[in-house]
């Protein structure tokens, strides 16, 4: 007998992330309630057969269960799909009451992985301090001189945060002959640190030693203002800071008095808090600083990788199996 499904949270991203194929693929594997329409919470636990769902799919939008509801309401629940990253605004009541729960964060974090590589590559190379400012004209005053940028070969750059990410951006950067790759990361074992060919450090040695740094913290209140004044100081005069974690992680009045301060340094942030800064931010201004609108994530038909993630973990789930992207209650304490 099929296991009882339902879509559930925003329709419209639900359409966007679960391709044609890939809905076609999960309706021949499961009867889905309401004729496979995507519920609201509300109509999810209106519905008359919420009481014998079994499997939740969802992505962006996925709405937040009490424990009272998902007890109640949804007691034959057995897993949760989530076609995106990020599960810390849902999981963990869905865990506390036994459901398993399933994230594309690794499909979501290839992306990431893949603009925080190619932002290392430029930033190593000066193209940052060196790009023409459009509508500058013909004075390249932001052009000095390039031995200061290290380039490609022998170059040093830090990681802060060696989950799934930062682990993808480690592995690309080995592609790169000689590189040096410093991390700070509590969490990761000294022998894992030797598997990764990574030197572990704490936060100042990073940023005072490193060319590039780039930021994949967890998002969670013990990282929130983690990078400070006493860290943006020391930056190199032709460092380059990436964000792509969390822009609350930052202190920003401090990264931009840095910036200020020695204006060759440079920062590429594709999340800033809020997001996106307010009217009146220096960040908008500034020469030495690079923004783009949050997307380092799944973009295009980059989001159909995140359900099919999930149609692989459900299939998995099936037939016994633990699976590749399993959420614990564990996991939620580093995860973004």
């Amino acid at each position: 007998m099929k296991k009882l499904a339902a879509y559930v949270g925003s329709a419209a991203n639900v359409e966007r992330v679960y391709s044609k194929d890939t809905l076609q693929t999960l309706a021949d594997r499961y009867d889905f309630i309401a004729d496979g329409k995507t519920l609201t919470k509300e109509e999810l636990l209106a519905h008359p057969d919420a009481g014998t769902v079994q499997y939740l799919f969802s992505t962006w939008g996925m709405p937040h269960f009490t424990n009272d509801e998902i007890r109640n309401s949804l007691p034959a629940a057995e897993a949760v799909f989530y076609g995106a990253g990020s599960v810390q605004g849902f999981a963990r009541e869905f865990l506390e009451e036994g459901v398993a729960v399933y994230s594309a964060w690794a499909a979501n974090g290839v992306p990431v992985a893949e603009y925080t590589f190619a932002q290392i590559i430029l930033a190593a190379t000066g193209f940052f301090g060196r790009l023409h400012i459009p509508g500058s004209g013909n004075v390249w005053s932001n052009r000095p001189d390039s031995a200061k940028w290290p380039g490609n070969y022998e170059i040093k750059v830090g990681i802060i945060g060696a989950g799934m990410i930062g682990k993808m951006v480690i592995e690309r950067l080995h592609t790169l002959e000689k590189t040096e790759i410093l991390v700070f990361d509590p969490f990761l074992p000294e022998d894992k640190a030797a598997e990764l060919g990574v030197t572990k450090c704490d936060l100042p040695t990073l940023f005072a030693q490193c060319d590039v740094i780039s930021n994949h913290l967890a998002n969670n209140p013990q990282t929130v203002g983690m990078l400070n004044a006493a860290l943006f100081d020391t930056m190199k005069p032709h460092a380059t800071f990436i964000n792509t974690g969390r822009g609350a992680q930052v202190v920003e009045d401090d990264m931009i008095k840095a910036l200020q301060d020695v204006p060759t340094r440079c920062a590429v942030l594709d999340v800033t808090f809020p997001e996106p800064p307010v009217a009146e931010s220096p960040l908008y201004t500034m020469p030495n600083v690079y923004l783009t609108p949050h997307i380092a994530g799944s973009l295009g038909n980059e989001v159909h990788r995140m359900a099919e993630y999930m149609a692989e973990e459900a299939q998995s789930f099936d037939e016994g199996k633990l699976g590749r992207y399993s959420v614990t209650l564990k996991m939620l304490e580093t995860m973004a």
